[in-house]
C-alpha cells in the first residue's frame, strides 16, 4: 500500500510539473539546413508563390500554410508580388507522429515485437483532412507521442528559373501546437536571409504560451424601481 502510494504521489507530481510547462514558455529546437546563391537581398525584393499540383487541388486547406511562409519571407525583407516577381517561391510541410524507436521503459504491448513500435502517422493536407490534439497517457510503461513537423522552401530566379534558396526545418519533439509551429519553423528556415550559414545548423525558439481571454462578466439586472 505505501509502495502504491509512493507512485501515486509521483504521477501528481509529474502532472503538475506538465501543467506548470504548459504555463510558460516551449522551446522550439529544430534542425535548418539552408544553401544559397544570393549574395544580397534580390532587386526588387518581390516573389510568388508556385502551388504544386496536390496543392492546388486542396487550395483552400494549403491557404493557411502561404500565409505563415508569407509572414517570415516579409520579416526578412521579401513581398509577395504575384504580378511582378523577382523570385519564384515552393512551399513544402509535412506532418505526423510515432512512437519513439528507443523507450526504456515499453512493456511488451509496446515493445519491439508490437505492431505500434516505431510506426509513423501522417496527415495528407493542412487545414483539411488534418486533425491535431494532444493528450497525455497515464500508462507507466506506454512511449510518449513523437511529432513531426517540417517545412521547406525553395526560391528560384523567375527569369532564368534557377535555384537560388533552398532551406528546410525539421522539428520532432513531444510537444506541438498547431498551426503556430509552423510559423515558427518558416522563421527558422529563413534565419540568416539572404547569407545564411550553409548546411545543417541547429535552431532554438522559445515560443510563449497563447493568451487567454479574459472571463465575461454577465451584468447584473438593474435595480427594481421603487414607488
Amino acid at each position: 500500500m505505501a509502495t502504491l502510494r509512493h507512485i501515486c504521489t509521483l504521477a501528481l507530481c509529474a502532472a503538475a510539473l506538465v501543467l506548470a510547462g504548459c504555463a510558460g514558455p516551449r522551446r522550439v529546437e529544430s534542425s535548418v539546413n539552408s544553401y544559397s546563391t544570393l549574395t544580397t537581398l534580390p532587386s526588387p525584393p518581390t516573389y510568388r508563390f508556385e502551388r504544386l499540383p496536390s496543392q492546388q487541388q486542396h487550395a483552400a486547406a494549403f491557404a493557411p500554410i502561404e500565409q505563415l511562409a508569407e509572414a517570415a519571407l516579409a520579416r526578412v525583407g521579401l513581398r509577395r508580388d504575384d504580378a511582378h516577381p523577382r523570385l519564384i517561391a515552393q512551399l513544402g510541410v509535412e506532418g505526423g507522429y510515432a512512437t519513439p524507436r528507443y523507450w526504456p521503459y515499453y512493456g511488451s504491448y509496446y515493445g519491439p515485437a508490437s505492431p505500434y513500435y516505431g510506426r509513423w502517422g501522417w496527415g495528407l493536407g493542412y487545414g483539411g483532412p488534418w486533425g491535431w490534439g494532444w493528450g497525455m497517457n497515464w500508462m507507466m510503461d506506454a512511449p510518449p507521442t513523437l511529432y513531426h513537423r517540417r517545412v521547406s522552401l525553395v526560391l528560384r530566379d523567375a527569369a532564368g528559373g534557377q535555384v537560388v534558396y533552398e532551406t528546410s526545418a525539421l522539428y520532432e519533439d513531444v510537444w506541438t501546437r498547431d498551426p503556430d509551429i509552423y510559423g515558427v519553423l518558416f522563421d527558422q528556415a529563413l534565419s540568416g536571409f539572404p547569407q545564411p550559414p550553409q548546411g545543417e545548423r541547429t535552431l532554438r525558439t522559445d515560443m510563449q504560451p497563447a493568451a487567454k481571454a479574459a472571463p465575461k462578466t454577465a451584468a447584473e439586472p438593474a435595480p427594481a424601481a421603487t414607488k
